[in-house]
Parts: structure tokens; sequence; C-alpha cells
């Protein structure tokens, strides 16, 4: 077995575990570390120096979606880390201890069938879900896999990168598919949120035109200082669709990208896009989208899924910000506050994205 020269790999550890579907969240102190000899042929052990905390942690907790989370569990999908021991056997691998990797919302795929082979890793029949059907990053070690974690690239720092893994590789994906060129229009609802902060950045980094739509000052100014060309404020806007359509040369954006979790932001899309325009879907509202059939098709529509990213993407979309085009805002906590988090995220109260500090680097 490989570990990391030096390094010690303690029995037990500080883990935030979700006993039961619904439960209150419980940091445990000494929850137990999978030991070097244990790990299977393509698995390595992470030691997390810090993890974000995304919104579907809190549906995972919850289990309030139609594919149900494992239980006991640990959540988090946006964790950077030192790999400190790899399976035996384990052929290939594309990283080796001491690498700084990240740990995505995909932590497996087989890479073999026929998903995997298009390029739809995420739709593969046997994936595994960081922090959802396997444990994730809110812990000090991890077990993952050594196809699918991501480098780091050395330009980012971890507390940084962190969720570029999920937020950012959700948004860069997002708009990878929504069929703009250079110059286009894209409107982003939800632009002053964890995912749409960053979507205007690589929407700017991509020679797009932005229309940030959210509410509220602070975020107008937040995503203006971010690059947004035009701001619409849908609590104070009277007739959203023509506010939009006006700030978009009187035609509407060629493209939407909702990351809102709220369906609204779906049903007036179709409203607001200009003909032959593509509604990209991100947010997911268990909900109807509310489409009306006849202006998708009146207005040559295009609705199109995008559900996080692949392996290219994530490095894509990391050396993007690495290059300095995309920086995440957030408030950095510790593991322990992580049950405050989960309140203020049902509360609606966190703008931008919270990263927790899991261990000293």
């Amino acid at each position: 077995m490989a570990t990391l020269q030096g390094f010690t790999i303690p029995q037990t550890q500080t883990a935030a575990v979700v006993p039961a579907i619904g439960a209150d969240l419980e940091i445990r102190p000494s929850h137990p570390v999978k030991q070097a000899k244990d790990l299977k042929p393509g698995e390595c052990l992470v030691h997390i120096s810090h993890t974000g905390v995304c919104h579907t942690d809190l549906h995972a907790k919850q289990g309030d979606w139609p594919v149900k989370p494992m239980n006991p569990l640990i959540g988090g999908h946006e964790g950077v880390g030192i790999i400190v021991a790899i399976g035996d056997n384990t052929p290939n691998s594309p990283v080796k201890l001491g690498d700084r990797v990240g740990i995505k919302w995909m932590a497996d795929s087989c890479l073999n069938c026929e998903f995997c082979r298009r390029g739809f890793e995420m739709n593969c029949p046997n994936v595994k879900l960081s922090g959802y059907t396997v444990d994730g990053t809110f812990s000090e070690y991890v077990v993952s896999y050594t196809n699918h974690v991501t480098p780091i690239p050395k330009e980012l720092d971890s507390a940084g990168a962190a969720s570029i893994l999920c937020a950012g590789v959700t948004t860069y994906k997002g708009l990878k598919v929504s069929n703009t060129k250079v110059g286009d229009w894209v409107a982003l609802p939800g632009a002053g949120g964890g995912l749409g902060h960053l979507a205007v950045q690589y929407a700017k980094a991509a020679g797009l035109k932005v229309l940030a739509i959210d509410t509220g000052a602070a975020k107008e100014k937040m995503v203006k200082e971010l690059g947004a060309d035009a701001w619409v404020d849908f609590k104070t806007s009277k007739d959203i669709v023509a506010d939009i359509k006006a700030a978009t040369d009187g035609l509407g954006p060629h493209a939407a990208l909702v990351t809102a979790a709220h369906k609204s932001g779906y049903t007036q899309a179709i409203q607001y896009l200009r003909e032959g325009g593509t509604l990209v879907c991100v947010g997911m509202p268990d909900a109807e989208m509310g489409a009306n059939p006849f202006w998708t098709v009146f207005k040559s529509i295009r609705i199109q899924g995008s559900y996080v990213g692949t392996r290219q993407d994530a490095v894509e979309a990391l050396d993007i910000a690495a290059a300095g085009h995309v920086k995440v805002i957030f408030e950095q906590k510790e593991l322990k506050d992580l049950k405050d988090v989960y309140e203020d995220l049902e509360a609606g109260k966190i703008a931008g994205r919270i990263v927790l500090e899991v261990s000293k680097e």
C-alpha cells in the first residue's frame, strides 16, 4: 500500500454526520478513518483542508429530492485536500501521493458505458455521488477515486478553489451548452447567488453580455462589479419580461441560465427569451417547469438540462479561474459551524458561498 512519506493516518477524525434522513446534523469527534491497507484499487484517501457548502447538501440532509441519499451520511462535495494514500494495485493512476486535488459531486463513474464514452459521465448508471451516495467532504479524511479527483492548479488557493468544483463547473458547463457566441446576451436569474455570481464571471470570460436578475442593492453592486452589463431587480420591477427585453436590444437575451431553485425562473424565461434562444436548466426545483409549448415552438426555443460537468469541464473551469478570470466570493467558517450554515441556507440568508476550513494546510 502507498502512503505519503512521513504522514501518519489517524484512526479517528472529526466528521459532520447526518444519522438519518431529516435528522439533525451531528459533529462527531471520533469518526473512524479508512486506513491505507483497506483502500481498494483505484481508491485514494484525501486529507481535506477546505470544503464548500452547497444547497444540494441541504437536500441531502433533508432527503427531499426524488433520488434519495444514503444514510448515515457525511455530506459535502466541494472538497480540496492532499492525497495521503492510494489503494494497492491501482493501475495507471493519473494522480500521485502528495498531489492537491479536488473532490466533486461526481465521485466516480465506470468510464466504459455508453454515457461515459459519450461525455455524459454524470449520467453513468453506476455513478457515485460525493456526499449523497458515498461519504463526502465534511470530514477530515475522505475516500475518493484516482480517476475522478481533479488536480488543483498551483495558482489557486484551496479555499478559493473549493466552490469552483461544483458551483463553478456547473455554471461553466451550463454556458458551454447555451448555444451562445461572443457578444450574445445571457440572462442570469439568481445572479447574486452562489452559482449566479460565478456564472456572471464565466459568461464575461466567454465574451458574453450579461443581464443579471436578482434583488437588493448589495447584490446589484456585486454583480456590476463582477462585470454584469445590465441589471433587473425582480422585486421592484413592475413588468419583468418587458424590462428584460428592454435591457437586451428590445428582443430578449439569446440564452437564459437559470440557477434559481424556484420554478418562476423557468416560466418567465420562455416569455422573455429571444426567438431561437436557449433555456439552460441548472436550478432543480422538483416542480413543473411551466414552459408553454405554443410559445416554445412558435419562438423556436431550445430547452437544455445541464447537470454538473465532466472531468474535462472541471479542468477547464479551474484553468479559467487560475488565469484570473473568475474569483469565488465566499465567507470562511469552520466545520463545527455547519449546523448554523444549514439554518442560514434554509432561511435564504447566504449571499455568495460558504467555505469551511476543515484542517490546517
